[in-house]
């Protein structure tokens, strides 16, 4: 199952019940895996849907201590103005489309796949949308922000996902990645792609972590842009 030091082990499928017509991929937070996800994205699964959820490769994260943990990217700090891991971020979404080749060797059509995150994996999620000449379907960007903001063009992108939707949802109560970054983040997206296919749902209460309403806004989500096609 594992593979050398430089390969995370494969991710954690929820297979289709039925013929896979679309795809979901799900990137988890830093220091988590996939398993957790997975088991969630089960609850709320839909049969002709396959749910992938990719384990990020183990590194030193300087917010850390540098203690090597599951990490998409390094993070040197959780301020709006801290200094970001380029390099990194870009590698990683550069992964992350990779995958989505991937699914679309196997059937699937890029455009029938919703790629989703919670914090760090949101952020990727989020980027790689943005910057992918994949169509996708969707993105689903959980208690998250929007990384290298600045290195993005004002007003409109021309991508082809220019017109994407996009569910961003946050706990209003998170301490590690405060709501006011999902403001901004959402503000910001919404100067970028169609502002009318941007929704932002915030949770009375919610810390940084899901909670089952938010899991069925998801579920509505998923099954709005990815209907059955049979």
């Amino acid at each position: 199952m594992c593979g050398n030091n430089m390969s995370a082990p494969l991710p954690a499928i929820v297979p289709a019940a039925r013929k896979a017509t679309a795809a979901v991929i799900f990137l988890h937070g830093l220091g988590d895996t996939g398993h957790g996800w997975s088991e969630a994205l089960a609850g709320i699964k839909s049969p002709h849907v396959k749910y992938i959820c990719p384990h990020a490769p183990v590194m030193p994260v300087s917010l850390n201590m540098n203690m090597s943990m599951p990490s998409w990217f390094d993070i040197i700090g959780l301020s709006p103005d801290s200094q970001e891991d380029e390099a990194g971020i870009k590698q990683a979404a550069e992964n992350v489309k990779a995958l989505i080749d991937q699914e679309v060797k196997n059937g699937i059509p890029s455009n029938r796949i919703v790629l989703g995150g919670f914090s760090q994996g949101g952020a990727l999620s989020l980027y790689t949308a943005l910057t992918t000449h994949q169509k996708l379907a969707g993105v689903v960007a959980l208690s998250c922000w929007l990384p290298l903001r600045a290195s993005f063009p004002q007003g409109p992108i021309n991508g082809v996902n220019k017109d994407i939707p996009v569910l961003q949802c946050h706990g209003d109560c998170d301490p590690l990645v405060p709501l006011m970054f999902g403001s901004l983040t959402v503000e910001k997206l919404k100067s970028m792609i169609n502002p009318a296919n941007v929704t932002f749902k915030t949770y009375s209460g919610m810390m940084h972590s899901s909670s089952i309403e938010e899991m069925m806004d998801v579920k509505q989500f998923i099954d709005k842009h990815l209907p059955p096609v049979d």
